[in-house]
This record gives structure tokens, C-alpha cells and sequence, in this order.
């Protein structure tokens, strides 16, 4: 029997064995936990290791899309943004599985072990991301280290934390008379060397031990985000960024919008909201208002002129901050971009002359998706909430890709064979 289903699996299209796999797994989630605990363990064991045969799978696709760029011609700035929101992942855990399909093909045990089902998933996105900046020569050292690492059954966490300082233990394993002068200082006790270049510019180089490494996460992790799809700059960059912020004050100069009633001002009880839609009690925010200066958003005639019509191609300041009311991200559906991040969108496009810089007529777009959106308008689908005024635009697959095979009831095929 076994012989007959492994016959009829090989025979399978990519696509029958996913379908398949979707199939199974639909049916499984709707099935109760077993009533016995033992049971329930060993159960758990083998679905993990199918599961990782599954991401060995996974890693696969994402690595051919990504290569490809596919994800482009989809309205996507990135294959990181394509698993966030066509996905559903987090962005830990994108980031996670992009690092590895990035890496697999530097990393060829690696591979053929977690396609084996001899590696976790675990260990190999572990492997993965400790070889991210390492050379292709020391890629390969690093790879042979850390697997005996797993094969003497130490957990992914240590191997992670080897990882972390790969650079110093290939130099020990390959014989290295002196160790590294940062290795010689020792991992106890932070330290930062600084030297003055000729232009007036200045080289850091340190160690931070575990607790003052916390602070530095902690402090500067939230600031060296990236600003939005336009955001060129690698991590080393934001981190800089962020660091000058910090020591500059800069980071604290932060401006919150909230918005609420004239009538929750002067006591009432209706509560008031960030930008991102947090509900902010009427207390806290007429407490917020004494302390802080209170600007009104004139949705009309008025102070600010919100109504431009064609003589003025850019949005003013009054009308950005009434966007920002608007949209608390980028107005494309799915996108994370922060609205005070993006750029402010003609919804018919001011080029074509059909759309007034006029506050009904312009949306939050991140840079991005706003260049897509004129380079690629029958992509867009645009559609306007007439209680709000909010637009939403939503992505259409490029025309040249096949429609989609309806959904039926009846089993995958390959599951019939496999009977």
C-alpha cells in the first residue's frame, strides 16, 4: 500500500500535493485533541515534523518569488511586504522566513536536511540568520560548526547565541594563534572604542553585554524601523540615524495628534483617538489639551484653506493634517505604511487634470505604492467610503495572470490516489 501511495505521490503535480496538503490541513483543524495525553505528544511530534517539511517547502516558493521580483508586479514594494499582508505573518516571522529562503542556497546541508526531515525548522532558520553577513568561505564554516552544534543536542537558543559571535569562533577553530583584540576585552563588561577621522567624522566600534545591550534595543530598536518602502537605507544606517536622534533629544520631540469633539474639550464624555484609531479616554485627552497647545482642523472653508481646486498642484500643511486624521496608513489595502509617512495622493491623478488639490480629492499613499499606482492604474480599484470620504485602494493581479480555479467540495485528486 505504501509502495502504491508513494508511487501515485511522485506522479503528483506542485500544485496536487499542495492542494492536498491544504486539504489535510483543513480537515485536521476541525478534528478534537485526542482524549489521551501520551497520544496528544506523539501526534504533536510527527505534525512538527511535517510542518517542517512544509517550511522546507515554503522556503523554496518564497525564494523563487523573491529572486524574481514577482512580488512587483503585484503592487508589493517587497517580498517581506507580500508575506505580511498577503500572508498574514508577522514581521518577525516574515523577516524569519525570508532570511531563510535568502540563505538556503548558501547553506546546501542545511537544505537537504530540513527537506529530510533531519532538521527543524528551528535550528535551520536559526543557521539561516547567523550567516547573513558572512562571506560565502565563512558561510560554509559557519554552517559545519553550528550543525555540530545540533548534533550534540544543544538547543536553538544556544546555537543562536554562537551564532550571534560566529566571527570569533570560527577564529578559534581554525587555530588562530591571538584572538581578535574586541575578543581579548572579554564578554562581561561593555565597551566603545571611538576614533576621529580626517574629515571630522568619527569610526565606533564596541561591545554591549546582555543588560546594556536591553537599553540599546530598547531604546533604539523602535527608532531604527524603517521609515516605509522608499526607506533605501540597511539597518546599520537607521541605527546610526536613530543613535544621532537620541543624543541629539530629537526623539523626544514627538508630535501626537489626537482628535476629538469641541464637546469633549468642554466636558463631555465622547472619547477622543490617535491617528491610528486608539481610543483615548474624554479625562485624558482634556488633560493632554492643558498641556499641550490645541490646534483645530477645519474640515471646510475657514482658517485653512482645504479647497484648492487646479491652482496649486501641492497639499498644504492644514490639509495634510487633515489626512493624517483620515489615514492612519497608506490608503492601498494591507499596506502598514504609517499615513505621516506618506505622501499626499491625487485620487484621479493631477497629471491627468481630473483630480483638484482639493481635501475630497486627495488620499495618504506611501511613495511606493504612489508611483506604482500612476505607473500601473489599471491595478488600482479605488473605492470611497461616503460616510467618511476615506478612499481605499485595492491591488488587482497583473492582467496577464490566470484566473483563479474556483473552490470545490469534492477531495484534491492526489488525495483520491492516495486512498
Amino acid at each position: 500500500m505504501r509502495s502504491i501511495t508513494e508511487r501515485h505521490l511522485s506522479e503528483a503535480s506542485t500544485q496536487e500535493l499542495v492542494d492536498a496538503a491544504a486539504a489535510i490541513a483543513a480537515e485536521l483543524a476541525q478534528r478534537p485533541a485526542p482524549e489521551s495525553p501520551a497520544a496528544c505528544m506523539r501526534l504533536a511530534e510527527t505534525l512538527a515534523a511535517a510542518s517542517d517539511a512544509h517550511e522546507s517547502a515554503l522556503a523554496g516558493f518564497i525564494a523563487r518569488v523573491d529572486i524574481a521580483g514577482e512580488t512587483r508586479r503585484w503592487g508589493l514594494p517587497s517580498t517581506q511586504a507580500w508575506l505580511r499582508s498577503r500572508l498574514g505573518m508577522r514581521d518577525s516571522r516574515a523577516k524569519e522566513r525570508l532570511t531563510l529562503a535568502r540563505q538556503l542556497h548558501r547553506l546546501p546541508t542545511v537544505t537537504a536536511l530540513l527537506a529530510a526531515g533531519e532538521l527543524s525548522y528551528g535550528y535551520a532558520s536559526t543557521v539561516a540568520d547567523a550567516v547573513v553577513r558572512l562571506d560565502d568561505e565563512d558561510s560554509a564554516r559557519a554552517e559545519t560548526l553550528l550543525l555540530d552544534m545540533v548534533g550534540q543536542g544543544f538547543s536553538a537558543g544556544k546555537v543562536a547565541a554562537f551564532g550571534r559571535r560566529i566571527r570569533d569562533v570560527i577564529a578559534e577553530r581554525d587555530g588562530h594563534e591571538t584572538a581578535p583584540e574586541d575578543a581579548q576585552r572579554g564578554y562581561e563588561r561593555s565597551w566603545v572604542t571611538s576614533t576621529r577621522s580626517l574629515d571630522g567624522g568619527r569610526y565606533i566600534r564596541g561591545w554591549l553585554n546582555p543588560e546594556d545591550a536591553a537599553i540599546w534595543d530598547g531604546t533604539l530598536g523602535p527608532l531604527a524601523k524603517p521609515g516605509g518602502p522608499d526607506d533605501h537605507r540597511d539597518l546599520a544606517e537607521r541605527t546610526a540615524a536613530a543613535l544621532s536622534s537620541v543624543l541629539s533629544g530629537g526623539h523626544r520631540a514627538t508630535k501626537v495628534t489626537v482628535i476629538c469633539d469641541l464637546e469633549t474639550l468642554t466636558g463631555g464624555h465622547a472619547p477622543a483617538r490617535l491617528t491610528d484609531g486608539t481610543p483615548i479616554p474624554a479625562p485624558q485627552a482634556r488633560r493632554i489639551a492643558m498641556s499641550a497647545g490645541v490646534s483645530p482642523l477645519l474640515l471646510g472653508n475657514g482658517h485653512a484653506p482645504l479647497y484648492l481646486g487646479h491652482r496649486v498642484r501641492f497639499a498644504t500643511a492644514a490639509q495634510r493634517q487633515v489626512l493624517e486624521t483620515l489615514y492612519p496608513t497608506c490608503a492601498v489595502q494591507g499596506c502598514e505604511v504609517p499615513g505621516t509617512l506618506c505622501e499626499v495622493d491625487h485620487v484621479n491623478g493631477w497629471a491627468l487634470g481630473n483630480s483638484p488639490t482639493d481635501i475630497d480629492k486627495l488620499a495618504l499613499c506611501c511613495g511606493w505604492h504612489n508611483r506604482y499606482k500612476h505607473t500601473h492604474p489599471q491595478q488600482i480599484h479605488t473605492t470611497q467610503d461616503p460616510a467618511t470620504g476615506h478612499y481605499t485602494y485595492q491591488l488587482l493581479p497583473p492582467p496577464d495572470t490566470p484566473a483563479a480555479s474556483p473552490r470545490t467540495t469534492d477531495p484534491p485528486a492526489i488525495l483520491n490516489w492516495a486512498a
